[in-house]
Parts: structure tokens; C-alpha cells; sequence
């Protein structure tokens, strides 16, 4: 069986079937749609140079790449390649193909060091290691079954803050660009990042076809946000979490808890019967609040990196 690396094709509906389908099997945690993968090409920042691959055999997209340039950070010369291959397609070659072909289009682009998220298991470690990549920090996915599980009661809120849903803000959302934006600057990452592109946002996070406004819930102190719950769905029974956090001049007071709380009650009553989020291993605060909410790790990813020379 001949394994053929191609780029991936955004105007193909099966391309975008085949690639949802693969990241579905292999990386379940997340969600990716039809819909949702070709918009991510589409609507990428032209200098993320934003270019998936798929592995091909015998018509069948079996492996896929998720390759660009980490174009919002001052540091130059980073790249990224995140690799998935089908469950039951390994040991083709696959995953060895689409990592050498991303490595020759990101040099080409001038990365000097590339990044690559691998499922924590003993053979995708060993992936990794005999291509030249080592591992530097790890994040859990994290899965609350919302069908069967006990969600915390809605507390009272401070006389001071006030719940509003995301599709309050249609009219104008860059006061949650804001908020995200301050929230990313404190993220832990091993890449820096300048999130000052309002217009990029609206592009790669507002109009995105997974966000749901009406499930994201802004905690507003003094009628401006201060905290948020982002939230993403499969336009199913999937819900998603993909951001949660707080501006810094209102942190301590657990708006964030109040907001993801709410989000939550209302993913739920709108018959969505999973939620998942994910969380750096660094990052005790946020475990801490997923745990109290009824979340459990199902899986965690480990960052490697690599030096190109």
C-alpha cells in the first residue's frame, strides 16, 4: 500500500471529511468538524503560512499534519507540526512521512525550531525521540459527562456582577477581545505570544463555526467584563471549553468559576451530554476548578520541541 503526502484540500468536502474524521479517532478530546477544519485554512493569518497535510492511501486520508509558523510571536523562527494518524492505520509510515514533509516546508519558511503536541504513550514517545524531537512540558484533556453528572449549584452572585451570554456582546465583542487577550499574555507556554490582532480574532475565534456565543457566559462587574467562560460545540451533543479567564484587576474574587459554572448549567440544559477543556499540568488553578466542577484527566498530551540546524 502506497502512502501518498499531500496538502490538504479546503474546497474538497471529502478532504474535510476524511481529516475531521482522523482527528476525531485520534484525538477525541477535541472537537473538529467538517465545517470547522476548512475554516481554520481559510482563515488563517497569511503569515501563519497555515498548511495541514494528509496522509493518503488507496483514496483513504489515514494521517494528518497540522503544519504553520507561530506568526504572533516576537521570537522568529518558530513552527509547529502536530501529527494524527488513525488508530488503525498506524505502522504504514504514515505519521514518518507527514513529519518529514512538514519539517522540509517549515525550513523552507526559515524555522530554526518546531513544536509538535504527542499523545502521552510509550510508542508515540518513541515517535518522537527518533525524530529528533524531546519533550519540554505536558496538558491533560479533561472530560465531564454532562448527562449523568452532577453540575455545582449556581451560587449568588456579588451584588457588583452581573451574567451576561456572549451573544450579548454581537453588536460589539472587543471588550471580550480584551479580556481573552489579557488572559493569553498569562497562559503558561513555551511560545510567547503578541495577541494584539483584533481583526485576526474576530477571524479565528468569533466567526468561528464551532463558537457558541449563546453558550459563552461574561461575569460583568460595573458594566464592563471582567471574566469569561469561551465555549465551543459540534453543533451535537459535544460542548467544549476553550477558554476560560479573568482581566487581571479582577482576579481572586472567582468570576471565572461563576462563569464556566454558568455556562455549563446552560450547555447542559440545551442537551449537549459532554464537556471537555483542557489544561497545561503548570497550570494548578484552573485543574483545581475543572476538579471541583466534576471534570476527570482522560488523556495528556506531551510538548516536545526540536532545533532544526
Amino acid at each position: 500500500m502506497t502512502v501518498i503526502i499531500r496538502d490538504f484540500r479546503p474546497d474538497d468536502r471529502q478532504d474535510a471529511e476524511g481529516f475531521a474524521h482522523v482527528r476525531h479517532l485520534a484525538l477525541p478530546f477535541m472537537l473538529h468538524t467538517p465545517e470547522s477544519v476548512p475554516y481554520d485554512v481559510l482563515h488563517a493569518h497569511p503569515d501563519a503560512h497555515y498548511q495541514p497535510l494528509v496522509a493518503e492511501a488507496d483514496g483513504e486520508i489515514i494521517g494528518t499534519a497540522q503544519v504553520g509558523l507561530a506568526h504572533d510571536s516576537p521570537d522568529p523562527g518558530q513552527g509547529y507540526v502536530n501529527v494524527y494518524v488513525h488508530p488503525e492505520r498506524t505502522r504504514r509510515g504514515a505519521g514518518a512521512l507527514l513529519v518529514a514533509t512538514a519539517e522540509r516546508r517549515l525550513a523552507a519558511l526559515g524555522a530554526t525550531r518546531l513544536f509538535a503536541w504527542v499523545l502521552d504513550s510509550p510508542e508515540n514517545r518513541a515517535f518522537a525521540e527518533k525524530h529528533g524531537y524531546r519533550p519540554s512540558r505536558s496538558a491533560h484533556f479533561l472530560r465531564l459527562d454532562l448527562a449523568n453528572g452532577t453540575l455545582p449549584t449556581l451560587q449568588e452572585l456579588p451584588a457588583d456582577v452581573e451574567l451576561r451570554k456572549g451573544s450579548d456582546f454581537a453588536d460589539d465583542p472587543r471588550p471580550l477581545f480584551l479580556v481573552d487577550a489579557e488572559t493569553m499574555a498569562d497562559e503558561p507556554s513555551d511560545i510567547s505570544h503578541e495577541f494584539t490582532d483584533y481583526e485576526a480574532w474576530l477571524e479565528e475565534t468569533w466567526h468561528h463555526p464551532l463558537f457558541s456565543a449563546e453558550l459563552t457566559s461574561v461575569a460583568v462587574v460595573d458594566g464592563r467584563p471582567a471574566a469569561f467562560s469561551m465555549a465551543r460545540t459540534d453543533g451535537s451533543t459535544r460542548y467544549g471549553t476553550v477558554m476560560t479567564g479573568t482581566s487581571r484587576a479582577h482576579r481572586g474574587r472567582g468570576l471565572a468559576k461563576l462563569a464556566k459554572n454558568d455556562s455549563l448549567h446552560r450547555a447542559r440544559a440545551a442537551g449537549f451530554t459532554e464537556a471537555f477543556t483542557g489544561n497545561d499540568d503548570g497550570n494548578g488553578p484552573m485543574l483545581a476548578i475543572n476538579k471541583w466542577f466534576g471534570y476527570e484527566i482522560c488523556a495528556t498530551e506531551v510538548r516536545h520541541v526540536r532545533e532544526l540546524t
